[in-house]
């Protein structure tokens, strides 16, 4: 009798708790094809959290291997054109200097840069301020997102010296 007391405990304290349990914030994901003559295409989610920053995450292959590459939002959610310059330049709602990721004054699509390993791929996940998964000047939501074939220097402007885009995609909700 006293298991099955203690199990209906439990079981009520694991109802309770999944009932207090808050439900993730707005989603948004890329799926990013290759430009003309290249092979990088990969998936990549955007997932806003309570406290403002948005967890960025995914897989890219078709990279150079062991090598390091530039990964911005770009301000058009555009990819029609073959070398995804469609795209336009880096989102940048506050217009500010391209720089870090992790930098104070940096553009809203300064990423992380992504790092292949011996295989070409890239698995990486990030948080990210400046930007948000949702209505206002700093959603990504319908923007673009670019992988570049060279690592950004986070010096020149505007946007890194990171060299052609190797595969874009248009930042969708879910």
């Amino acid at each position: 009798m006293k298991r099955i007391s203690r199990l209906l405990a439990a079981a009520a304290t694991a109802s309770l708790a999944a009932c207090t349990t808050l439900p993730g914030g707005p989603v948004a994901t890329a799926t990013l094809s290759s430009t003309t003559g290249n092979k990088t295409a990969g998936s990549v989610r955007f997932a806003q959290q309570s406290d403002g920053r948005v967890l960025v995450s995914g897989e890219i292959q078709g990279l150079k291997a062991n090598a390091e590459h530039g990964f911005h939002i770009h301000e058009k959610g555009d990819c029609s054109s073959g070398d995804g310059m469609s795209a336009g330049g880096h989102f940048n709602p506050k217009a500010q200097p391209h720089g870090r990721h992790d930098a104070a004054a940096r553009h809203a699509g300064d990423l992380q840069p992504l790092r292949a390993d011996a295989s070409g791929v890239a698995r990486f996940s990030f948080e990210s301020t400046g930007i948000s998964v949702g209505p206002g000047a700093a959603d990504v939501v319908g923007r673009g997102l670019v992988v570049h074939r060279d690592p950004d220097d986070h010096k020149a402007q505007p946007m890194g010296n990171t060299g052609p885009r190797l595969a874009c995609a248009v930042i969708v909700r879910g």
